[in-house]
This record gives C-alpha cells, sequence and structure tokens, in this order.
C-alpha cells in the first residue's frame, strides 16, 4: 500500500470577501467531509482485493490465461503503486478538494470502462486508468479530513475512521467479490462503483474548499521509477525472451532513476531515507506483508475455484473467518505498541504470519476447504499485528514535516510488494498449481524469516533519519494504512 505530502500540510479553507447583503457563507460540514475521503478511500482499497475471486468468471469471459489473469490485478496494483509517490505534491499544486473530484470522477469513469471492457486489454488499460486516479484519491481524501477538523483530538480520531475503513475495505474485498459475481456477474464488482463514486461527489458540495500552493514534481523520477516497475513486472509475468529484454530495460531504468534521485533537489524517493535501520527495517517488513497478503488472497482465491471447483460465492466466503479478525487485531497491534513498543508486536506478527504460512505448506487438492479457510487465519492475523507498529516505526523516524513522504515511501513500498508477489506467485502456479502454490508460501516464509530476524535490530528514536536532536519527533497524524493489514 501512495507520496502522502498533502498530509503534512493540511490545505487551508478558502473563503471568499463576503459583501454587505450577501448571505451567510456555507459552513462546510466536516462529518460529510470525512464520509466523503472514507467513501473515497474505501473504493480505491476494495477494488485492490475485490477482483481475485472474481478472476476465474473473468478468465472465461474474456480469456487470456493466468498471464492476462494477473495483469488484470497488476495493471491497478503498478500503476497505484508507482504514482503514489508524486500525487501527495499534485494535492498541494491543485489543492486537495479539486484532486479529490479529479481522481474519484476519473475512477468512477474507469470503472464504467472496466465493467463495459469487451476484451481482455481494453479491460487492463480500464484497469491502469483506475489505478492512477486510487493514486490521486488516496493524499487527496486524507487532506480532506484533515482540513475539516481543526481540533487536533475530533481530527485525530476522524482519522482513525478514515484509516480503519479502508482496512475493512481489504478485509471484506474477497468475500463482496464473490457474491457480486455470483449474484451479477465479475462485471459488477465494477459497475457499483458508479453509485458509490456519485455519492462521493455529492457529499463533496460541502467539503472545505482548499487552496492551491506550490509543491516540487520530481517527474524524471516518477518516469524512470513507473518505467523499472512496469519493466520488471512484466518481466516476471511474460517470461521468456521478451521477459528477459523486459528485464533489462527494467535494470536500465533502475540504474537512471537511482542516478537522478541523487542528484534532484527534491527527489520522489530520498536515498538518504535508507540510511535509518529503522526506515529499512520498516519498508522490508511492510513489503513482506504485502507479498504475503496479497499473494495468498490471489492464489488461493484460484486455489479454491480452479483446483477445488467451488464457485466465486463460496470461495468469498472462505476468506471471511480471516478478513472478520484483521480489524479487531489491528486495534489490538496499537494498544501494544503503545505500551510495549513497535518491536514486540512487529515480532510477534511477523512470528505468527511466518508459522501461518508454514502451516499451509500442509494443503493439497484434497484438503477440505473449511480447514484451508483457517489455516489462512494465522497469516492475516500475523500481517495485521504488524502492519500498524511499523508504519509507527517510520513516521517516528523522520521529522514531522517529512511524514507524508515516508508515508508514500512506505506505501508505496507495499503496493509494489502486492504487485511483484502476485506477479510471482501467478507465474509459479501456472506450471503446476499446488507444487507452485508451496514454493510461493515458501518464499512468503523466507521474506518474514529475513524482517523478523532484521526487527531484532530495530533501534530506539536517536536513529530517526533528519529528525530533531535526540531524534525525537513532533506528534502526528497517523498515515494511511496505519491500521491497514
Amino acid at each position: 500500500m501512495p507520496s502522502q505530502q498533502s498530509s503534512n500540510h493540511p490545505a487551508k479553507e478558502h473563503h471568499l470577501p463576503v459583501r454587505p447583503g450577501d448571505p451567510p457563507p456555507m459552513k462546510p460540514a466536516p462529518t460529510l467531509a470525512l464520509t466523503a475521503a472514507l467513501l473515497g478511500f474505501a473504493l480505491i482499497t476494495l477494488d485492490a482485493s475485490v477482483v481475485n475471486v472474481a478472476l476465474p468468471a473473468v478468465g472465461s469471459s474474456l480469456g487470456g490465461g493466468m498471464t492476462g489473469l494477473q495483469w488484470v490485478v497488476d495493471a491497478y496494483t503498478l500503476a497505484f503503486a508507482a504514482l503514489m509517490l508524486s500525487t501527495g505534491a499534485f494535492a498541494d499544486r491543485v489543492g486537495a478538494s479539486r484532486a479529490y473530484t479529479l481522481g474519484i470522477t476519473v475512477f468512477t469513469l474507469a470503472s464504467a470502462a472496466c465493467g463495459l471492457a469487451p476484451n481482455l486489454p481494453a479491460l487492463i488499460g480500464a484497469r491502469v486508468v483506475q489505478g492512477v486516479a486510487a493514486a490521486a484519491i488516496l493524499p487527496a481524501s486524507l487532506a480532506l479530513v484533515r482540513q475539516a477538523y481543526d481540533e487536533p483530538a475530533r481530527r485525530a480520531r476522524a482519522v482513525a475512521v478514515w484509516a480503519a475503513g479502508g482496512s475493512v475495505a481489504v478485509a471484506l474485498g474477497p468475500v463482496a467479490g464473490g457474491a457480486l459475481t455470483t449474484a451479477w456477474d465479475w462485471r459488477g464488482i465494477f459497475f457499483v462503483n458508479l453509485p458509490l463514486g456519485a455519492v462521493a461527489l455529492a457529499l463533496l458540495v460541502r467539503a472545505p474548499r482548499s487552496r492551491p500552493r506550490p509543491a516540487p514534481l520530481d517527474l524524471p523520477g516518477q518516469v524512470t521509477a513507473v518505467v523499472t516497475l512496469t519493466a520488471l513486472t512484466f518481466a516476471v509475468i511474460e517470461g521468456g525472451p521478451t521477459g528477459l529484454a523486459a528485464l533489462a530495460v527494467a535494470a536500465v531504468a533502475g540504474l537512471l532513476f537511482l542516478r537522478i534521485e541523487r542528484r534532484r533537489p527534491h527527489p520522489v524517493v530520498p536515498l538518504g531515507l535508507f540510511r535509518s535501520r529503522n526506515i529499512s527495517v520498516a519498508v522490508a517488513a511492510g513489503t513482506a506483508c504485502s507479498v504475503a497478503f496479497y499473494g495468498m488472497v490471489f492464489v488461493f482465491s484460484l486455489f479454491f475455484q480452479q483446483v477445488q471447483g467451488r464457485s466465486a460465492l463460496y470461495a468469498g466466503l472462505l476468506f471471511l473467518p480471516m478478513s472478520a479478525l484483521i480489524g479487531a487485531t489491528n486495534v489490538v497491534s496499537g494498544k501494544l505498541a503503545g505500551r510495549y513498543g513497535p518491536r514486540l508486536p512487529m515480532l510477534i506478527g511477523q512470528g505468527v504470519a511466518l508459522a501461518g504460512l508454514l502451516l499451509l505448506l500442509s494443503v493439497g487438492a484434497g484438503t477440505p476447504p473449511a480447514l484451508v479457510a483457517l489455516l489462512l487465519v494465522p497469516m492475516a492475523l500475523g500481517c495485521a499485528l504488524t502492519v500498524p507498529p511499523l508504519t509507527a516505526v517510520m513516521m517516528e523516524a523522520v521529522p514531522a514535516e517529512r511524514a507524508g513522504l515516508a508515508a508514500g515511501v512506505l506505501n508505496s513500498a507495499r503496493q509494489v510488494g502486492g504487485g511483484l508477489g502476485i506477479a510471482v506467485f501467478g507465474a509459479l502456479v501456472s506450471g503446476g498449481f499446488v507444487a507452485g502454490m508451496r514454493v510461493s508460501l515458501g518464499i512468503g516464509a523466507a521474506l518474514f524469516a529475513v524482517t523478523w530476524l532484521f526487527s531484532f535490530r530495530l533501534a530506539g528514536p536517536a536513529s530517526s533519519w533528519g529528525g530533531t536532536p535526540g531524534g525525537r519527533t513532533s506528534p502526528r497524524t497517523p498515515p494511511p494504512s496505519a491500521t491497514g493489514s
């Protein structure tokens, strides 16, 4: 799971001069602004997971095989991940309310294009546009919440509600996907976005208007980041001589990206961030969580339907046990981090996720579906325990004015991890499902074993990057995905 620089600089409400005899200006309604922002955030996070259970139906309708199905998911994820690095600055430049309106409008139209797609290339292209719009929506939605609440305590509660809504949307994605595909059609998972997008736009009428402000954009860095990630994912999914050529493109673009970022005065990813041990560990652990969570939802969505022959609705319901506990686990993790510090819940969470992935190695084609559903729970709970404290570690390692940039780097890394996990695991299961699934589980377990060991090296606040003397940073509002798995 986005740069969210707008979260550091909440847009100021824009008041026009009032002339004698004019009616009093309409007072913005904070609750409506929160509802609009929450709805948009829930929509874009839901679309990251809702499509997985519908993939077999998409394949039956449009063809394309495993490669095409991987692109249906990754086209959205990669566009979302890569552009999140810059959309916080974009929201600042045009104003959060304008950026949000534009993002919701484009996302809703792209959803309609997905639902009407006559073939797989058209669907994949519309998914790319969805991802671009989602990257604009996320930082702008948080800025809307921050500018709607002047009192810090009320604002903190509002942001917590906003973040929890995204977490619930991610968790319920597979269930909603199965229900909509069965009751309607796979196209229903996209058409349902239309009325919800319209409601979000209607609620914006009374949201505060934000004033644009200057914000630097690193266009060369952003372009090379997009080329690197797209080429790398293409290489993994396509394979063969074409994949090798794409891998070479990714290597060249990646080196060019590093060169650009070292020289830019306002880089999209300041490489100095990773000199901080805490930041490196937080990004690595967050990436491992996304590889495991999104990769396993993708693999087991196909496993339930293609290997065990279950319906989309049945497959979606099998994810309910793990989904139902994620929100509560996020809360428990936050309390543990507040009482004992972030290292303990990170270690517990990654250990539980590692154990869960190892338990899933016992799953075969004949394993009862209900048992598989229960075996998925430890992996999901481990991720839910890990993400809130690692986000806190990331935020405490930077000064307050760099919180949005750090949140963007972390969430982009998590989204990229999810996209590459789906690409790698999809390639593995296409050569023999159960054997490839077990190799995928082994890869996920190995990642968690490494990040679990690294988490023992988490330092205190004195290791912060660019912080104040002593490493202490000022309190800040939690970033997006602070409570999401």
